[in-house]
């Protein structure tokens, strides 16, 4: 037993005691695996005596060139070669490298280099050959000024308000020229007269703001028509993050029907985080 140190050797009825520690790596997050019931969360305590996190190679980029310079010595070494050296542009492409695969990806990057290189000199066109193409979790965001800092979910959030804070403007905008008599006369419909049986109805438009009066818009629309708006300014959404994780969270269960586990997976969190997130929130 890991807790007791005991053990009882096979076909024998005898409990011997040992003097040994146990030392267990994994790239999991075992404490979420447990909140999921994929791994027992007592045998976790038991071998989280004393946890040291190892930060992946993306997070260290200084060790990066030192950890594939004595990569590439060792190769040279077991393959009787020169040894890959990497020019000013190659080297800064692999520390920009987020290095999924971490050291045992650079370690095979290295070897493969030091097999396929034949003048062991490599630039940034050689290298990205080898060099995996990278995953975007999200897309790239053009125009919107992202804090490197901000988590996923943060700048999921803020990529949400930008686009809803540019509909909002580009109504006032429509809206505006409706009321200033500055709207275009056709709307871009195609040149039908009214009597033709072809003719398209003139559409009609309604606004929250206006006095349930529908808005024409086209030809036949009179110039002196005034449209009564009722001045109110648009409330500005909330930017808190914590406002839409309650709404989030809200809307994952009433979709499964308070089932816990499966609103976890469709927010892509653990279900121990969840449990959290309910009683920190009061959403019971």
């Amino acid at each position: 037993m890991l807790e007791s140190g005991e053990f009882i050797k096979v076909g024998s009825s005898k409990t011997q005691k040992t003097d040994v520690r146990v030392v267990a790596a994994t790239n999991k997050d075992l404490l979420e695996l447990a909140a999921r019931g994929k791994f027992r969360e007592d045998l976790y305590y038991r071998l989280s005596t004393v946890p040291i996190k190892v930060p992946p190679l993306r997070e260290r980029k200084e060790d990066i060139h030192l950890l594939f310079r004595k990569f590439a010595a060792d190769f040279s070494e077991k393959y009787r070669s020169k040894i890959v050296t990497l020019e000013p542009d190659a080297a800064q492409m692999i520390v920009n490298y987020t290095w999924p695969g971490n050291i045992r990806q650079l370690k095979n990057i290295a070897e493969q280099l030091s097999v396929l290189d034949e003048d062991k000199i490599v630039n940034a066109s050689e290298l990205q050959r080898v060099l995996p193409a990278e995953r975007q979790s999200l897309p790239m965001l053009m125009g919107t000024n992202v804090d490197h800092g901000m988590s996923e979910r943060d700048i999921f959030y803020k990529v949400l308000y930008d686009m809803r804070k540019d509909m909002n403007d580009l109504k006032s905008i429509v809206f505006g020229m409706i009321q200033n008599g500055n709207a275009p006369d056709n709307m871009g419909a195609s040149p039908v007269t009214d009597n033709s049986p072809m003719a398209a109805p003139t559409p009609t438009f309604y606004h929250p703001n206006v006095n349930q009066q529908p808005m024409q818009m086209g030809h036949n629309q009179p110039n002196n028509q005034v449209i009564e708006l009722n001045e109110a300014i648009p409330v500005p959404e909330s930017l808190s993050i914590e406002d839409k994780e309650i709404e989030l969270i809200k809307k994952a269960l009433n979709k499964y029907n308070g089932r816990r586990k499966k609103a976890a997976q469709e927010l892509g969190i653990s279900e121990r985080t969840l449990y959290r997130k309910i009683k920190q929130y009061n959403l019971e």
